[in-house]
């Protein structure tokens, strides 16, 4: 009994699950495997609802049953309950509902053991132990824009969200560092800086500019073009020299993506395309084993059922693509970090490619049928708009780099602060802090409001309002909650172990009431 009370130790509905399970077994002896079908309830009859009445009516009847209708099938459950401290009282409404009003003796206990033993013990539990979270991942010589702003919130917030959830998490950077670009840019970077080792993130500049005229040099030069091609056969094929070359370019990348990564205060294991290159080979050999391969117009290709165009895994040139990796990637997490769970985070014009890779798992046989575990889920998102509607950008048409837009964010807070005079009272610590919290707060607060799959416009004089659903309002409210805790002198450990939480008011239960569904929030 003790494991079981720990298993539901916090969900109210499953604790109630639990007595209504005794009830229904008293109730129909003679019907196996009844689950208890427990709700929320919407109405004002309750605050839980079984619902199991007009189920067994259709079961029971004919059968030479007692009962004359689910409204009586509802009254026997009601009576059968076993005594319990949770239930106040029970009423049957409708065709046999059993609405449940909670003890608000016992929800006052189970709050303050939430205080006590810290509301971390209270997570919901998710079904799985190991979770991989692939978001943010951004391309190598590319600078970070607001096109990966999302990614980055979005996937950190389903990362701390698992992970509080007692969760191992995976926070993987599918970086884009493989590819035919690299060897125009080994080849510019050996133009450049004939000493590439030498080459470091302030001698190249702005990595943008630098991919930019590689580009260029690479679209009108066909002698730089012919090299550049060679030089990706010799990455490919492991010469030491562009292997180097290649490596110092990933380094000069990754100190750019810190800086956005340090100003969220997100933490990310790169694993990048190159890492899942040589399981390619053995990936494909293994799925046209199974019959999922076929020739098309020189190409390698998967058909899916309801999609009219093929997933290409093999290139009518032989070479391998996004979906060859994202195959092998997704065969590497399930098979070698023995995942449960493979959220990617991208933008919803993903969305089908990453339902192609899926289906061609599940036909592989790698992923079950259905939504059952092991299972991969793509998480889309909708775009960032400017303020005339269109995808946000510059005055001169350029993407915004993401790490200008923190900073502006940033600096905009700590003006504000300076205005309001508290460069006056507070060390100039105190105010980069503050202004850290409240401007990078506020960017990423701004994006999760937001409905995840549409469009939102980005606008700081929003973002930052004191006043309204913002991150400087929540700031604020939890100051002023800090300040109230520290004038009035108690001790708060002292009061959560030694005082008694009483919900009187109906609002007090109400609050009460949402913070115990807390333990039963489902991803």
């Amino acid at each position: 009994m003790a494991a079981q009370e720990e298993e539901c130790k916090g969900n109210v509905k499953a604790q109630l699950a639990k007595l209504f399970e005794v009830s229904l077994k008293v109730t129909v002896p003679n019907e196996a495997d009844v689950d208890p079908l427990i709700a929320a309830c919407t109405g004002k009859f309750g605050d839980y609802q079984c619902n199991n009445a007009m189920g067994l009516w259709s079961k029971i009847k004919g059968k030479g049953t007692q009962f004359r209708g689910p409204p009586a099938v509802g009254e026997a459950i009601k009576n059968n309950l076993p005594t319990s401290e949770i239930i106040d009282s029970c009423s049957v409404a409708g065709p046999g509902f059993v609405n449940v009003v909670l003890s608000k003796n016992w929800m006052a206990k189970s709050i303050q053991m939430m205080l006590i033993e810290g509301i971390d013990t209270w997570a919901p539990q998710p079904p799985v132990k190991t979770a991989v979270v692939d978001f943010s991942s951004p391309n190598i010589a590319k600078e970070m824009h607001v096109g990966h702003l999302r990614s980055t919130i979005i996937g950190d917030t389903l990362a701390r969200m698992l992970e509080f959830s007692k969760v191992k998490v995976l926070r993987r950077n599918h970086v884009g560092d493989w590819g035919t670009q690299f060897g125009m840019l080994i080849e510019f970077l050996f133009e450049k800086f004939p000493n590439f080792e030498d080459a470091t993130e302030t001698a190249i500049g702005d990595l943008q500019a630098f991919y930019k005229a590689s580009k260029q040099r690479f679209d009108s030069d066909p002698a730089f073009k012919e090299r550049a091609q060679q030089a990706v056969v010799r990455l490919q094929g492991g010469d030491e020299k562009y292997r180097r070359a290649w490596a110092q370019i990933c380094e000069i990348s990754r100190t750019e993506f810190h800086k956005v990564y340090q100003r969220l205060g997100v933490h990310l294991e790169e694993k990048g395309e190159s890492f899942y290159n040589p399981y390619i080979p053995g990936v494909i050999e293994g799925l046209t084993k199974q019959g999922l391969v076929e020739e098309s117009q020189g190409a390698r290709v998967i058909f899916i059922d309801g999609i009219n165009i093929p997933l290409i895994v093999v290139k009518s040139d032989g070479g391998f693509n996004y979906a060859s990796t994202d195959l092998a990637a997704l065969w590497y997490r399930l098979n070698e970090e023995k995942a449960e769970w493979i959220i990617y985070v991208t933008d919803v014009g993903q969305q089908q490619h990453f339902d192609m890779v899926f289906k061609a798992a599940k036909r592989a046989g790698w992923l079950p049928q259905g939504d059952n575990y092991p299972k991969a889920s793509h998480v889309g998102f909708g775009l960032v708009l400017g303020e005339d509607g269109k995808r946000f950008r510059t005055r001169n048409t350029e993407v915004v780099r993401l790490v200008d837009l923190l900073d502006e964010a940033k600096n905009r807070s700590k003006a504000a602060l300076i205005e309001r005079g508290k460069g006056e009272e507070w060390t100039e610590e105190e105010i980069e802090s503050t202004a850290d919290a409240v401007g990078y707060g506020a960017v990423k607060y701004a994006d999760l409001k937001n409905n995840r799959l549409t469009n939102y416009t980005f606008n700081f004089d929003q973002m930052l309002n004191d006043k309204g659903n913002t991150a400087v309002y929540l700031l604020y409210a939890h100051a002023r909650i800090c300040s109230i805790i520290r004038r009035s002198g108690k001790d708060v450990e002292e009061l959560k172990n030694k005082g008694t939480l009483v919900l009187e008011h109906k609002d007090e239960r109400d609050l009460g009431l949402h913070l115990l569904q807390f333990a039963e929030v489902r991803t």
